[in-house]
């Protein structure tokens, strides 16, 4: 069976060269840091050495091998302990300073891989790959590694380059590169033709998460075109998906196709706006939140994102209120003791909308939890950390009050107002922010007038 065979046509037409693409001799200065984890297989084999040993013939990847010997019982999908993985992989993440981990777990003749990246569930990539993601191989290419076919090796390279997660404007580049070759080599490469076809789905998740990482940033719906045809096959053939939560993982990845749509794309983006919530919303069905509760959790942030954008734009109040609800369920399971980072983002996100509903709706309960969300932000942002941040939600939470204080003619609140007021307009004065000390004496002196 030639599961990448129809691709061709796709992949393979002239497409307008790139001006941020690197010269091949500037992309091999450029290497990212692969580490293999010991598979966990319960038969004495060699398969995660097999597979370090390949992907060190990349240029471009600098690879180790990690066997030290510990429990891989967290690996079973099935057990409630899968998601102990992430304090283990973060571990061996800062011992080794990977990039990527690569995780192998024999399920019988299947080889399930896995890939980890740094604070996998705390960085809103849009290309976001889950630890659930899984590509199943057949146990047997790894054990006679010297016919490994290039086609599936390729697909495995893509998957480590796809999961990379970078800020560096020079790495970035390297990898959108990398990613445009690995995408010419699999529609060139029909090595993979005889695997069977309950590899399909799994096989055709990860090329659409190669090729939606390459194209996020277009301007065009061509590329989105493809991802959505690869998914489309996988659902096709959802009746050789074992396990449900890998339909979830599709459904997540048509949710962020249709996300990245609304972000790029200027022509009906209503369409892409529903389809997004409504993929999103039935990858959540399969990823529940009492079983796969991070997955669920990252999806509801990214659903809160768009419901908010929504609203912006069509002024829905069902979707504002949506927003935040879809946000009270991010903060619920990314927590201040577990993820403090992005517990503090929720949370500034949280109490900007529950600010604005508030307003909306002339409800002095929301805007109190508004505020309490913008002073639980300040439990992580703090004026000696990041004193600019600070000052600035100090002056949300003026503003609050002031507002209440104007409405209800409560002298109380106009006092607090001041009092944030000050303190913000102290941090601006000291960093020379002229503009927004500007602003601060502006508000001090209408919070001031009502007072009088």
């Amino acid at each position: 069976m030639q599961l990448l065979d129809f691709l061709k046509q796709t992949f393979l037409k002239p497409r307008p060269v790139l001006t941020d693409i690197l010269t091949e001799e500037e992309a091999l200065h450029i290497n990212f840091n692969v580490v293999v984890v010991e598979f966990a297989e319960n038969i004495e084999s060699t398969s995660g050495e097999i597979l370090a040993a390949l992907l060190r013939q990349q240029p471009y990847l600098t690879v180790n091998y990690f066997n030290e010997p510990f429990n891989k019982s967290f690996l079973n999908l099935e057990g409630r302990t899968f998601f102990d993985l992430i304090d283990k992989g973060q571990t061996i993440l800062d011992k080794t300073g990977a990039d990527v981990l690569i995780w192998g777990y024999r399920e019988h003749d299947k080889i399930r891989l896995n890939f980890q990246t740094a604070a996998q569930y705390e960085r809103d990539n849009t290309s976001f790959l889950s630890l659930l993601d899984s590509l199943y191989l057949p146990a047997s290419l790894f054990d006679r590694g010297e016919v490994f076919p290039p086609s599936i090796l390729s697909l495995i390279c893509g998957a480590v380059l796809a999961a990379l997660n970078t800020a560096d404007k020079q790495r970035e580049i390297q990898q959108k590169y990398l990613l445009k070759k690995i995408i010419r080599d699999l529609s060139r490469n029909n090595s993979a033709q005889n695997l069977e076809l309950g590899y399909l789905p799994y096989v055709m998740n990860f090329l659409a998460l190669i090729y939606l990482s390459y194209c996020r940033r277009s301007n065009t719906d061509k590329e989105l075109k493809v991802v959505n045809n690869l998914l489309e096959t996988a659902v096709k053939h959802q009746d050789l998906i074992k396990n449900p939560l890998h339909l979830g993982c599709i459904y997540n990845r048509f949710g962020q196709l249709h996300d990245i749509a609304v972000k790029n794309l200027k022509n009906n983006p209503d369409k892409h706006f529903k389809k997004a919530i409504g993929s999103y919303q039935r990858a959540q069905k399969y990823l529940g939140k009492y079983v796969y509760p991070y997955d669920y959790g990252f999806i509801s942030y990214k659903l809160s994102g768009l419901l908010y954008d929504y609203w912006r734009q069509k002024e829905d109040l069902q979707a504002l209120r949506d927003s935040v609800f879809n946000l009270r369920e991010a903060e619920k399971i990314f927590t201040y003791t577990l993820f403090p980072e992005f517990w503090a983002d929720i949370e500034g996100e949280l109490g900007h909308r529950l600010n604005v509903l508030s307003s909306l709706t002339n409800n002095n309960a929301i805007a109190e939890m508004a505020i309490n969300a913008y002073k639980n932000r300040q439990k992580i942002i703090t004026e000696k950390r990041d004193p600019f941040d600070w000052a600035g939600t100090q002056e949300n939470i003026g503003n609050i009050y002031y507002r209440l204080g104007r409405n209800t003619d409560d002298k109380t609140m106009l006092e607090e107002s001041l009092e944030y007021f000050h303190d913000a307009l102290y941090i601006f004065e000291n960093m020379e922010l002229s503009d927004n000390a500007r602003r601060l004496t502006t508000s001090i002196a209408k919070a001031s007038d009502l007072l009088a």
